[in-house]
């Protein structure tokens, strides 16, 4: 006789929740530090920021990357990057049946929007000023918005398709990944709409909650709607 074989999976699903919430707590430790410190304004690190900031436009005025990188600004816009993000999510539950990850990918992009927001208006950080700006951008500075939403729709992208691709392809989505957010979250710098730790923050708080999601609702064990490898090595 089987008795009690429905409390394994209750089980597992506690264990899933409790490693998300755990690894959310690692990321969110080094962003809530670096959002104190920008609270408290601790004076090497504003320093290092301001001089990195310096550094950064005389390098876009004196080589004449302007019109790439606010060209860069505009495709990199965070509704742009989700517009996308949810017309891959259909795709693959519709075309390709994973439909499970799809919901994952969706509610978690969906979440981390909002968070991120949220964030911004927590810390309440005033954008760089700097002599004979760039560019322009709305709202507060800490996190970095593009960088934070570059990291969650990367990642995302990459978990949902994982199944989907060969070891070869693999190895080209997350190098793709990597260069694109690496990329966004520079031309933020570059431009001087963003401080470097405005973009360190974004893409841990950003890998962060999409880790700790694939971790608390799906984990290692992927739903039978989404077949092949369940998770990125």
């Amino acid at each position: 006789m089987t008795f009690g074989t429905a409390a394994p999976p209750r089980t597992s699903r506690a264990a899933r929740l409790a490693r998300g919430a755990a690894a959310m707590v690692l990321f969110v430790v080094p962003v809530l530090l670096l959002g104190f410190a920008v609270r408290q304004k601790f004076d090497p690190m504003i320093r290092l920021d301001n001089d990195l900031i310096r550094a950064a436009t005389d390098f876009t005025r004196a080589h004449g990357t302007v019109d790439a990188l606010l060209a860069l600004q505009t495709v990199s816009q965070p509704f742009v990057l989700y517009v996308l993000a949810t017309g891959t999510v259909l795709w693959a539950w519709l075309a390709k049946g994973l439909r499970a990850r799809a919901l994952w990918a969706f509610v978690t992009m969906m979440v981390a929007w909002n968070v991120g927001l949220l964030a911004k208006s927590l810390v309440g950080r005033a954008r760089p000023i700097v002599d004979d700006p760039i560019s322009h951008s709305p709202g507060y500075s800490f996190p970095s918005g593009h960088a934070f939403n570059v990291a969650v729709v990367t990642t995302v992208v990459v978990f949902l398709l994982w199944p989907l691709l060969s070891t070869v392809g693999h190895r080209v989505a997350v190098t793709l990944a990597v260069v694109f957010a690496l990329v966004v979250g520079l031309d933020r710098v570059f431009l001087g709409v963003h401080f470097p730790s405005d973009v360190l923050a974004g893409y841990v708080l950003g890998v962060g909650i999409t880790f700790s999601s694939w971790l608390g609702f799906i984990g290692k064990t992927a739903a039978t709607s989404s077949p092949g490898p369940s998770h990125p090595a």
